[in-house]
């Protein structure tokens, strides 16, 4: 998708998939003159939980494939994880997207080594669905080699690439993102398993990141007990 400090990636022939263009320090987005404690920061396109610091070789993290209800053919977005991407000029992720430009919501597997463009996975050998239990993850291999697998359990596929690319290994991410700045609304989002470097996400105390684009658009809850699970909730268009 995109990565956190520039631009953002893009969807099928739609958008690009990357990270929030603007840094997480940056000012309140237009029309928002403050931001109420009990939001997290604002992610701009972003939300959900970024690591940050040095050496990240892996990220996972489980999710069930929401059943999303289309506001606009401009709604599109995509729950991923990743490595890199949030104050980083490289991303290496892999997901799930759902677009609307068709005007009925539409999932389909990615995968990218930002920035270079996504890359889609055909639907008919790889087809999603809502209500399919997907899981993620991004491996580091060694040197400049990433592994990046995304299962479908639900129907019953794997798919596993090994892409290489030149990184700072700065961050990793468990993330829903919409590259239009428009989401769909998925009510609610469970991430479940969501570990860094083979230990729980909170372990490494990610930053929380809400998306809002003028307007809050959903909510990312705190973390489970676990430190591995936690919600993503739509708010709104």
């Amino acid at each position: 998708m995109r990565r956190f400090l520039t631009r953002v990636a893009t969807i099928a022939a739609v958008a690009t998939l990357a990270a929030p263009a603007v840094p997480a320090t940056a000012a309140a987005a237009p029309g928002l003159s403050f931001r109420p404690l009990h939001y997290n920061i604002n992610g701009y396109n972003w939300g959900g939980y970024a690591a940050t610091g040095s050496g990240f070789t892996s990220v996972s993290a489980s999710w069930t494939e929401a059943n999303a209800t289309c506001n606009s053919t401009n709604d599109l977005y995509a729950p991923w994880v990743g490595i890199d991407g949030y104050g980083s000029s490289t991303v290496e992720q892999t997901g799930v997207a759902t677009d609307c430009s068709s005007g009925s919501a539409v999932h389909q597997a990615w995968y990218e080594m930002y920035p270079a463009n996504p890359v889609y996975l055909s639907r008919s050998s790889y087809p999603v669905s809502a209500g399919d239990h997907i899981a993620a993850s991004v491996t580091n291999a060694g040197g400049s080699t990433y592994t990046l697998k995304l299962t479908d359990s639900t129907r019953g596929w794997t798919y596993t690439t090994n892409k290489s690319l030149s990184a700072q290994r700065a961050s990793a991410e468990v993330i829903i993102e919409s590259p239009t700045g428009a989401y769909p609304n998925f009510g609610t989002l469970n991430f479940t398993s969501a570990t860094v470097n083979g230990s729980s996400l909170g372990s490494f105390g990610p930053v929380a990141l809400d998306p809002s684009n003028g307007a809050y658009e959903a909510r990312t809850g705190a973390l489970g007990s676990s430190g591995t699970s936690f919600s993503e909730t739509y708010l709104r268009e």
